[in-house]
């Protein structure tokens, strides 16, 4: 088709087929424009959090979105601020992003403090160790460093309860909000520590151990009284709960080696309580170790079920072993 029949065949179309035309054109060149320009990158970084620096320029929020590979066009993502509210009306703060968003969306969150990060839950089970807790917050929160809360946080001292951070939360303010958490339960239990006799200490490592080896708060005040008799005698603790600190390994894995390996925290080898804790005691436990339960016990142990049992001395825990440890 030549030039000229081209232009005679566009005059004998419709007007109505003009117009179906024309609107046609324009879906396609709004698709281009969406794809090329609009859209969201295919490498949006989706659950992460942007920070907006308190006095960022237009240009200046405009380049570091480009950087992040959150928007396609700068050119296109000022003019959408500027029809959202003026180049001025970019909001400081940080901004969480669980899914992908166009340059519109991302214009309009931004210039009206859209920041998205709404509190969320998570629950620190009683008896996880530092290094446990750092693993578990890291899933849950992007900007959180498990080194840096490694780093700072004090064992024993991050008491186990339900939290609500925010998705920007990081490992200090989280550091910081546990171990608040803890002083303020530990506060309320000093009276009964004092009256106890043993130190502050003393108290939080035998609860700690406690914690790692009895499961209900009868069975966690004799165990309790169990360790405390042990001390009083000096008699090793012998429980298995410390080796987490010493090999990483649990009562069912432990070879004879391994009780004998020598750390201050075997106390297979060593008498009397290992030099911290090891774990974040729940209350329950904390009120074990300051008021254990008296018994004639000297052993006791788990089976594969969890339930505990107890003997008077050695005989009746080696019964106890062979009626529920062989199968």
């Amino acid at each position: 088709m030549n030039i000229n029949t081209g232009f005679s065949y566009w005059r004998k179309i419709t007007k109505k087929e003009k117009q179906i035309a024309g609107s046609f054109a324009i879906l396609v060149l709004l698709g281009i424009f969406n794809a090329l320009f609009w859209s969201p990158p295919r490498l949006f970084p989706a659950h992460t959090i942007l920070q907006i620096k308190d006095g960022d320029s237009l240009s200046a929020v405009a380049s570091q979105l480009e950087g992040e590979k959150l928007v396609r066009s700068v050119f296109w993502f000022k003019v959408s601020v500027v029809l959202s509210g003026g180049s001025g009306s970019i909001r400081a703060g940080d901004y969480f992003f669980n899914q992908p968003a166009d340059v519109f969306s991302l214009s309009r969150r931004l210039t009206q403090g859209n920041f998205n990060l709404t509190a969320k839950k998570v629950t620190i089970p009683e008896g996880f160790n530092i290094f446990q807790i750092a693993e578990l917050l890291e899933t849950q929160f992007d900007l959180f460093d498990p080194e840096e809360f490694l780093s700072i946080a004090k064992e024993g001292m991050l008491f186990p309860d339900t939290y609500f951070f925010p998705q920007n939360i990081d490992a200090m303010t989280v550091a910081k909000r546990m171990e608040d958490n803890f002083l303020s339960k530990f506060e309320e239990l000093k009276p009964l520590i004092d009256k106890s006799g043993k130190s502050p200490e003393e108290i939080l490592i035998m609860a700690s151990i406690v914690e790692e080896e009895a499961n209900t708060p009868e069975s966690r005040r004799i165990v309790s009284g169990i360790l405390w008799k042990r001390i009083e005698i000096d008699m090793a603790l012998q429980v298995d709960a410390s080796f987490a600190y010493v090999n990483g390994k649990g009562t069912y894995s432990l070879t004879r080696n391994d009780l004998a390996t020598d750390s201050p925290y075997n106390t297979y080898t060593n008498t009397g309580l290992p030099p911290g804790p090891i774990s974040s005691p729940g209350l329950d436990s904390l009120k074990a170790a300051i008021e254990p339960q008296e018994s004639d016990y000297l052993y006791f142990l788990h089976d594969l079920d969890g339930n505990i049992y107890y003997a008077k001395d050695f005989d009746g825990h080696q019964l106890n072993r062979e009626r529920y440890l062989r199968k």
